[in-house]
């Protein structure tokens, strides 16, 4: 398939910008149990996103925490502070995108690659910020090797063509974690996303859970590329009441299912063969 660049040797985004959305699945903040979190966070229309949050500055900026200039990304480790907390792998998509500027500000964003993404993150009450339950050091994210290149970001492209799904492995048993969703299935998606990411991050300020993310980019001397997770799809059942523990194997894949059903998936996983032309694999070891 000519729309999928694989990227075999090991690669690392440390010059770029790291960002993240909230809220633009239905009912994950519930189950994530995040909702009171947001409880003063006005948006333009009930389904729009709660807002954005850092993961990573590829710059040290003086007004953010010093630790979101710790580069967190792996391709196969997921590393956990400590037994005691809970941590829950977030299944998502990342775009890989490019930064235009005006006047000093983020003017156009413009997705070029998509991949499996794991916006693995704290449980835990009282956080000032997202970004303190997103980024605790090394190994604390996930981004498959394998990204498919975008033809383009709007309805008719390939992204249509794409769901998510993950599973959780413990004891030599694969369980499912999220559901298995259509990328359409976000709020916000296309165009419509790419013009709700640009305003936002132009007017969001500090205030509850949101940082100032114009601020934080102009100190990183506007960075020209980006990784964005575009929000995390609902959990199972299972996924929503089982946290990470050492020896787990988080699974994380975007497939095209006009191509491959479930079922090729799960068989995939099983065997340890997977077809990279149709999908985009995430795996992780999650380590103490």
């Amino acid at each position: 398939m000519k729309s999928l660049q694989k990227l075999r040797k090991k690669v690392n985004y440390r010059d770029f910008l790291g960002l993240g959305i909230a809220g633009n699945f239905a009912l994950h903040l519930a189950q994530a149990g995040e909702l009171e979190d947001f409880k003063d966070v006005i948006t333009a229309d009930e389904a729009a996103p709660k807002g954005m949050f850092p993961f990573y500055l590829p710059k040290r900026v003086r007004e953010a925490k010093e630790i979101l200039s710790t580069y967190p990304l792996s391709s196969s480790t997921i590393k956990i502070p400590n037994k005691e907390l809970n941590i829950q792998a977030e299944p998502e998509v990342a775009l890989i995108c490019r930064l235009e500027y005006e006047n000093n500000k983020p003017s156009k964003i413009i997705p070029t690659h998509f991949g499996a993404y794991n916006d693995c993150s704290i449980r835990v009450a009282g956080a000032s910020k997202i970004s303190d339950k997103k980024n605790w050091g090394e190994n604390s994210k996930g981004l498959s090797e394998n990204l498919i290149k975008i033809d383009r970001f709007s309805d008719g492209g390939i992204m249509d063509n794409y769901s998510i799904c993950s599973f959780l492995k413990r004891d030599g048993k694969l369980h499912a974690y999220g559901e298995n969703v259509e990328l359409k299935g976000y709020s916000y998606f296309y165009e419509k996303l790419q013009e709700w990411m640009v305003e936002q991050i132009n007017i969001q300020r500090d205030f509850g859970p949101l940082e100032p993310l114009s601020d934080y980019i102009a100190s990183c001397n506007n960075p020209s590329d980006a990784i964005i997770s575009i929000g995390a799809t609902r959990y199972t059942s299972y996924g929503e009441s089982t946290f990470l523990q050492e020896g787990d194997e988080v699974f994380v894949v975007l497939y095209s299912h006009t191509e491959l059903s479930l079922d090729d998936v799960i068989k995939s996983i099983k065997k340890s063969s997977f077809e990279s032309s149709n999908m985009s694999l995430l795996k992780q070891k999650v380590i103490l």
